[in-house]
């Protein structure tokens, strides 16, 4: 039987959204936030006759007099479908059950007057996989897509099958939500859609750090690496929070290692492998500034006006404009190219003709072309990472005749940009994984450390046909699925 999370005003971790993610819990309301979403909802109807125009205009909010309600509802249901303009490729399922729960969230609060029945249709939606169609292209869109469903229209996507939203409703015996006033606007607006794509890459960006730091010891260790730059006395001098995590883990994976014992006929390693605490250690610190970012986020009001029924306010600001995400995706967006492009580099120190394992590693034409090649597909994507990191936070344009003067265009790219960016990084890393194991390989009998061995046990059990006159494309694939469900363990 499933696990329920309680949509309350208790503060919603990352930590908490993976486990509701990866062990499929479903969502109900608490008794709290019904009793919010309630109030909020009947002050709104109480406000709609005295309202102040100049607060929010007639045409943005879809205010009517509420005892015309067939008539609210047809305005509510052309308000969505006007905006219901996104274009291009799908959003993937994942992200669109994170854009399902993070506005779930936000209209649980009950500053945003939605009735009880809407956000418990959200809720179903959630609970039974059934994922509105949303389109990558068009970020003031998509949760126009998002909630088209929820009146009938729209598509849906449901076991495998893309379904008109009326025939999803009817399998369930779901009769379409009859919006109130209002609601269409509170429905559309708000940042999740940036803030899910964000919150996915997130989750895995936390997960390949720590695998990163895995690689990085098997490589350095099974090319030989002189251990010298990694001793905690030196960076005690320069003590980088991130970086000392990093010199700690990178201690711990190298413990016990017969190869680290070995004498080293080199005294310093290449700038590459000397500067993992350095890269992977910043990379850790940009995570925590991007983790604060987006966790306030996930627990924040960002529709275009909220309601305050204790306070007897109405407001109208600028919650949406996507700035925080944006810069802090941009962020995102450089530490992994960065954390990219040290793995492909030390792909290419383990062909490099002087450790004493390349003429090995590559023995043959079979062999050569196996591996070399894995290698040029790992800077090729290093490639495309540094051209996605164009920042997305300087792209402004002005929209909706001007009023959207100062719209933060470069959130849905950005978003993009980062999505590509950390599943780029896992093949990098896999290739990675892949060169560092047969690197090891040839160092035996020698032993590399405990933890590294249990890693590269689970890897070859995994993927036990890695051979250079293999398919290095199935190969390559196997090995990106077990990085997957691979979780590296701290120090």
């Amino acid at each position: 039987m499933s696990q329920v999370h309680y949509v309350s005003s208790q503060r919603l971790s990352l930590e908490q959204i993976d486990q509701i993610l990866r062990k499929n819990f479903t969502l109900a309301l608490s008794e709290e936030a019904v009793e919010h979403i309630e109030r909020s909802h009947s002050y709104l109807l109480k406000k709609l006759a005295d309202l102040d125009q100049s607060t929010y205009t007639p045409n943005e909010a879809c205010f009517i007099n509420g005892d015309q309600q067939e008539l609210v509802n047809q305005q509510q249901k052309n308000f969505l479908l006007s905006h219901a303009g996104g274009t291009g490729p799908e959003v993937p399922a994942e992200v669109v059950k994170l854009m399902l729960l993070l506005k779930i969230q936000s209209l649980a609060s009950g500053h945003c007057g939605v009735q009880l029945q809407t956000i418990k249709r959200l809720i179903d939606f959630f609970n039974r996989e059934v994922y509105p169609v949303v389109y990558q292209q068009g970020t003031s869109a998509a949760l126009a897509h998002l909630c088209l469903p929820l009146v009938g229209l729209g598509e849906a996507n449901f076991q495998g099958y893309k379904l008109a939203s009326q025939h999803i409703l009817e399998m369930f015996s779901w009769q379409p939500i009859s919006l109130a006033a209002h609601e269409a606007l509170a429905l559309l607006s708000g940042t999740h859609f940036v803030t899910a794509y964000g919150t996915h890459t997130l989750l895995q960006t936390k997960r390949l750090s720590n695998n990163a730091d895995t690689i990085a010891a098997l490589s350095l260790d099974a090319s030989n690496s002189n251990p010298t730059a990694f001793k905690p006395l030196l960076h005690q001098l320069r003590p980088h929070k991130g970086l000392l995590e990093t010199v700690k883990q990178i201690q711990s994976l190298l413990e016990g290692s017969e190869i680290v014992q070995q004498k080293k006929q080199h005294v310093q390693e290449d700038y590459f492998s000397r500067s993992v605490p350095q890269v992977h250690g910043t990379a850790k610190d940009a995570i925590l500034y991007i983790e604060e970012a987006f966790t306030t986020e996930i627990n924040s009001v960002t529709e275009s006006l909220v309601i305050f029924p204790e306070e007897d306010e109405i407001l109208s600001g600028r919650n949406i404009q996507g700035q925080p995400l944006t810069l802090a995706l941009d962020l995102l967006t450089i530490a992994l190219t960065e954390l990219g492009s040290t793995s492909e580099h030390r792909t290419y120190q383990l062909l490099k003709e002087d450790k004493g394992i390349s003429e090995l590693l590559t023995a043959g034409p079979d062999a050569v072309s196996f591996y070399t090649t894995s290698h040029q597909t790992a800077a090729a994507i290093a490639n495309q990472n540094k051209l996605l990191c164009a920042p997305s936070s300087i792209q402004h344009t002005a929209t909706a005749y001007g009023q959207d003067d100062y719209s933060s265009a470069g959130a849905s790219s950005a978003a993009m940009n980062a999505y590509q960016v950390v599943h780029n990084l896992e093949t990098i890393l896999a290739i990675e994984l892949l060169n560092a194991t047969m690197a090891l390989k040839l160092r035996r009998p020698l032993k590399t450390s405990y933890k590294l061995e249990e890693l590269v046990k689970a890897y070859q059990e995994a993927v036990p046909d890695v051979s250079p006159d293999g398919l290095l494309h199935a190969v390559l694939e196997k090995t990106v699925h077990f990085l997957r469900g691979y979780q590296a363990e701290i120090a």
